[in-house]
């Protein structure tokens, strides 16, 4: 089961929801588009927050931000 869940709410209403279920957050990303990618620290939690924020859960493909430069720095 992937922890990995992609919601479309804000970075703010995302760890109120997690925090409210006692659900350990791992990493969280706001997408360009619109949303968060949310990385839970279990799988039980993320089916958790999947079973609880099941109309905020986005489908289908999404871009992430790149956070890495093309070329090296050196």
């Amino acid at each position: 089961m992937s922890r990995v869940l992609l919601l479309d709410m804000s970075t703010q209403a995302a760890t109120d929801e997690c925090h409210r279920l006692d659900v350990g957050v791992s990493a969280l990303e706001a997408l360009p588009a619109g949303g968060v990618r949310l990385v839970t620290m279990s799988s039980f939690g993320a089916e958790q927050l999947r079973q609880k924020l099941k109309s905020k859960l986005l489908r289908g493909e999404v871009v992430r931000a790149r956070h890495r430069p093309t070329r090296p720095l050196w």
